[in-house]
């Protein structure tokens, strides 16, 4: 399973644990360390799609520590997760190269919400051209179009759209029907899981069936082409 990567940079092991667990139950792989020394070798040993980090921790406070990090050319995005109130360590933050800014204490839906939007907005950033989704298809999110290899277009309704964006940023992920529902359908809409198999049926006559895999009682898996 290709699950996303999280750096947590969190000395208050409390808060640390707290945040591991409801981040790891949302299908995220969570990596906890508790000083700005244990955050560079971590990051010098590996990739990770995002940093959650304090600004009060051992060695170099976070805002050092960032923007050493991005000095040194390191773009993953960043949130800033801090009891500091003010305006000024707002902006600090911000200049530092935080990608954005939750003040302690925070609701972990939030949080959550807050690392999607910032993963979705990476996932738009690197894929400004097509992406390959199948035999002779590719996949332009910003049109919503699939274009075959003569140049045939397929538009997409809205939530087929949303749903294989979906699969696209979490390829090889088994996703369940609730995370599905939770992705396509606004909070005053009503989820059937009816329509989700009338999305992944159409898709599937787009992309190939093989491309996206049923799980029985568990959700569905995108099967990337390689």
């Amino acid at each position: 399973m290709n699950r996303r990567s999280l750096l947590l940079i969190e000395d208050d092991q409390n808060l640390s644990e707290t945040v591991c667990d409801y981040l790891e139950g949302q299908g995220f792989a969570v990596t906890p360390v508790y000083d700005a020394e244990a955050a560079e070798e971590a990051l010098y040993e590996r990739r990770y799609d995002l940093i959650l980090l304090d600004v009060n921790i051992p060695g170099l406070n976070g805002f050092e520590l960032l923007k050493k990090l991005r000095d040194e050319g390191m773009e993953t995005p960043a949130i800033y997760l801090t009891a500091r109130q003010s305006v000024e360590d707002l902006e600090e933050g911000f200049r530092s190269g935080g990608d954005d800014y939750l003040r302690k204490p925070f609701a972990l839906k939030e949080l959550l919400i807050r690392i999607e939007s910032l993963l979705e907005r990476g996932f738009y950033h690197r894929h400004r051209d097509r992406i390959p989704v199948g035999e002779g298809l590719s996949y332009d999110p910003g049109a919503q179009i699939l274009y075959g290899l003569g140049g045939e277009e397929q538009s997409l309704s809205g939530k087929e759209a949303k749903l294989l964006e979906l699969f696209l940023r979490h390829p090889g992920e088994v996703l369940s029907h609730e995370r599905i529902y939770g992705a396509l359908w606004d909070y005053d809409e009503e989820p059937s899981d009816n329509a989700l198999r009338t999305y992944v049926k159409n898709l599937r006559k787009r992309i190939g069936k093989e491309r996206i895999v049923s799980l029985k009682k568990q959700g569905y898996r995108y099967v990337a082409p390689e």
